[in-house]
């Protein structure tokens, strides 16, 4: 598991706090990237970049067209759009994205006329573009082309912050022990907080670099000043929840994402979607996990209501598969309701509101939970026949090069279904065995950032059957292993609470 070395200091962000930037009644940062088009288009140039820095891409788009539209012939407003359709953290791009993309940096080259800096920001994002090949290769060159940008233009701070990122993007591909990549990013990241405290690249960027169990502390001032530097951004309001969540901070992850989920309604109903818009199903998920952890389960209760009443989310993609799929699961499942986990539906709105075969992993969530919820329930022909489907969805789901790999979440899943599975027909050893497989496979494994955390850690499930077996001195060691990495998890903590009890039992 690769371990990130940033290094922040709390007094700056502390102190970016107190002077957000803004663009006309859009909040969004402060940008300064000077393009030699005209006035006119330069402060939308300027939004569509801040928009751009808090992956929100769709907005950005749209403002860098218009600013296209104050001058045809400004060049950089291509790369925009390019560039809005190159989401670094997130999935590869599809082929309409990589289409998109691809014509938009030949309009700005056809432009012509271009020398310097921003032929050379072209140039770097044409390298990503151009090449057929892997996804991987191409987020590489990319890579190596803003390295040389950076060189030659050390004192501009759009080319040193668009290169941490692209850094922190290659370096979610490879093993590198010395972690150089990260490294590199967190001394640019560092050198333009100093210069730029009101960027919402340079928190952003940050916040997702520390997005790791040790590291996650270091990422606090960020996530405690990120939304207030960009309060128009949605994904600003909910990006420090990611932070307060790996921390156990549950109230303040609670308040970030009924903003970031007051965001997104504001953002439908601002755009006059006819349902909603999916990052805010994405912040209900951290919103539920919230409130299952502090165990207010009647705002989990009524927030699931709110979810089983959604009828249409816009775009309908990986995000909202997620979060149809695994709040109901998480709100049965960390409750420990396990009749009501066995007899698991999707609701019919969440059924009709995608297409459910592209996205096996999430209708394997309600497998999972029918699994477990079974035979915790001692159903145990229920509990072999979801277990069952849960491998054959794993066998369907090979790794796809670039992307996260899925098909792991489900095999830990399997194995935890298949563990538990085999302590009903009470073969403890078989259990035990598998529930360790489990934990091993889950710990070597980082989380998606769509999830606040798995639905139930292998780990914590290794800890509750040892339990069951009676083996507390060795379950409460388990416990105390996923605390270290998810501190305040409230399953965990009662589970250590009970081990550590009967331990000292005679």
């Amino acid at each position: 598991m690769k371990t990130l070395v940033f290094v922040a200091t709390a007094l700056s962000f502390a102190a970016s706090a107190s002077a957000q930037g803004s663009h006309g009644d859009h909040q969004l940062g402060t940008i300064d990237f000077k393009i030699s088009c005209k006035a006119t288009a330069q402060d939308r140039f300027n939004r569509a970049v801040a928009w751009l820095h808090s992956f929100e891409y769709e907005e950005a788009e749209k403002e860098f067209l218009a600013s296209a539209t104050a001058d045809p012939k400004c060049a950089m407003n291509h790369w925009g759009v390019a560039m809005s359709n190159y989401h670094p953290l997130w999935s590869p791009p599809t082929t309409q994205e990589l289409e998109k993309g691809r014509s938009a940096i030949e309009a700005a080259k056809n432009l012509g006329g271009m020398a310097g800096r921003e032929a050379d920001f072209i140039g770097a994002l044409n390298s990503f573009y151009r090449d057929a090949g892997s996804h991987e290769a191409r987020v590489l060159a990319y890579t190596a082309a803003m390295e040389q940008l950076h060189l030659r233009y050390p004192a501009d701070q759009e080319a040193a912050i668009f290169y941490a990122l692209a850094l922190i993007a290659a370096g979610t591909m490879d093993d590198d022990a010395t972690y150089a990549r990260e490294t590199e990013a967190a001394k640019i990241l560092n050198r333009a907080l100093a210069l730029a405290p009101h960027h919402p690249g340079v928190s952003h960027y940050l916040i997702h670099g520390y997005d790791y169990p040790a590291l996650a502390h270091l990422a606090l001032p960020a996530a405690r000043t990120y939304a207030g530097i960009a309060p128009a951004s949605a994904h600003a309001q909910h990006m420090p929840s990611h932070i307060f969540t790996r921390l156990g901070l549950w109230e303040e992850g609670i308040q970030s994402n009924l903003q970031a989920e007051a965001a997104a309604r504001a953002y439908a109903a601002r755009h006059n979607m006819v349902g909603s818009w999916d990052e805010r199903l994405h912040a209900m998920d951290y919103l539920a996990y919230s409130y299952l952890q502090l165990g207010q389960d009647e705002k989990a209760r009524e927030l699931l209501g709110t979810l089983n009443e959604i009828r249409r989310v816009d775009p309908p993609n990986f995000k909202v598969a997620y979060a149809f799929s695994v709040i109901p699961a998480r709100f049965a499942l960390e409750r420990r309701q396990w009749d009501e986990a066995a007899a698991l539906a999707l609701s019919p709105n969440a059924a009709n509101a995608l297409t459910w075969s592209q996205f096996p992993w999430a209708e394997a969530q309600i497998h999972f939970a029918r699994a477990v919820g079974a035979a915790r329930s001692g159903k145990v022909a229920h509990a072999r026949t979801e277990t069952a489907k849960l491998a054959m969805i794993r066998r369907s789901m090979p790794a796809r090069e670039g992307e996260y790999d899925w098909g792991i979440q489900v095999e830990i899943q399997h194995r935890i279904a298949a563990a538990w599975l085999a302590a009903a027909e009470r073969r403890s050893e078989d259990a035990l065995t598998l529930m360790l497989s489990a934990a091993e496979l889950d710990d070597a494994t980082e989380k998606h950032p769509v999830t606040p955390s798995a639905i139930l850690p292998a780990r914590e499930q290794y800890g509750e059957l040892l339990l069951e077996v009676g083996r507390p001195a060795e379950a409460l060691a388990a416990f105390n292993a996923m605390l270290a990495r998810a501190p305040g998890r409230r399953n965990t903590v009662r589970g250590a609470a009970i081990a550590l009890a009967a331990s000292k039992k005679p």
